[in-house]
């Protein structure tokens, strides 16, 4: 049986959707109005956390590195897209294709865990106020954003060692818009169960787990509102928290279906457009949804306008 030694020196075939030649067009367009949209806010909500010293608080430095992820994520993904879709090749070579997956995947499991993370700074803020800044210190929140993203970091090193030494057999052709893991397992010319279960068990690790704490720390806030009497404090941790368990529902949901479901069960048109919801649309929702539920980065916007104005004057 020949092996991909000769093939890993070739150009891949993205497919993506080739076969909806009618659709490509509209694609694109939507694809590069969504990749401004997360370009703009997510930069905009860096750039306030790090410039309002009202926003220096472990809140907003999760939610900066977060943005951080995203940024990364869809640059990873889209310019190559918007090459592909726009121009007569679809082709992208053995070294990008190996990056782009890499990417893709460090950021995507770094994300998971940065929204756990997220998940336990709310707990701390809502159930333990008064001692919030003591727990969420400094010191933890950098060991936490760093666990989060050398864990994203090992995961990727893992599962692409593992993918790209599968055999092709000369197989070029992703079919898919990206460089995705599903994708690329399905070239291969042999069946590999070890990766089934590597993949498995870093599904459970990386989705279930955290996607648990999430909704136990969730279980524990809801108790915590129901008590609380003031009015403005209730609407003030319902628009935090709501923010985010709004962005955990679009980004857990639609990647534990595309992960933990039988690829057998789904389609590949239909995982191409799950795929494309997860990797292109929610990026850019984060940024309006934590603008416009919640009132600090709205205010901060405000203020970093305002100072920029007088600054030009003067």
């Amino acid at each position: 049986m020949e092996t991909t030694n000769g093939s890993s020196r070739t150009d891949f075939i993205l497919l993506g959707f080739s076969d909806r030649p009618h659709l490509e067009r509209i694609i694109s367009v939507a694809v590069f109005i969504f990749y401004l949209v997360t370009l703009l806010g997510n930069t905009a909500i860096i750039l306030v956390s790090y410039l309002d010293t009202q926003l220096h608080t472990p809140m907003y430095f999760f939610l900066s590195n977060l943005s951080a992820v995203d940024l990364c994520y869809t640059t990873s993904i889209i310019p190559q897209m918007l090459v592909n879709l726009w121009g007569p090749t679809k082709s992208i070579t053995y070294g990008g294709c190996a990056l782009q997956f890499f990417f893709a995947l460090d950021l995507g499991a770094t994300e998971c865990l940065l929204l756990a993370v997220m998940a336990y700074d709310r707990y701390a803020a809502v159930c333990q106020p008064l001692h919030y800044m003591v727990i969420m210190h400094p010191g933890l929140c950098h060991r936490m954003v760093l666990i989060s993203w050398l864990g994203g970091l090992g995961s990727a090193l893992i599962v692409c060692s593992m993918t790209l030494k599968l055999p092709r057999c000369g197989h070029r052709q992703v079919d898919n818009f990206f460089c995705e893991m599903p994708a690329l397992i399905k070239m291969a010319c042999v069946h590999s169960r070890v990766i089934e279960i590597v993949v498995f068990s870093l599904g459970v690790v990386l989705l279930l787990v955290p996607l648990s704490l999430i909704l136990i720390s969730y279980g524990v806030i809801t108790q915590a509102v129901m008590r609380i009497k003031s009015a403005s404090r209730w609407r003030k941790v319902l628009n935090t928290c709501g923010s985010h368990l709004t962005v955990v529902t679009l980004f857990y949901g639609t990647i534990i279906y595309m992960y933990m479901k039988p690829q057998k069960t789904k389609s590949q048109d239909e995982g191409k457009f799950f795929t494309l919801f997860y990797t292109i649309i929610t990026p850019s929702l984060n940024p309006l949804i934590y603008t416009l539920r919640n009132k600090d980065v709205k205010s901060a916007l405000s203020r970093v306008l305002v100072t920029d104005k007088c600054s030009s004057k003067v």
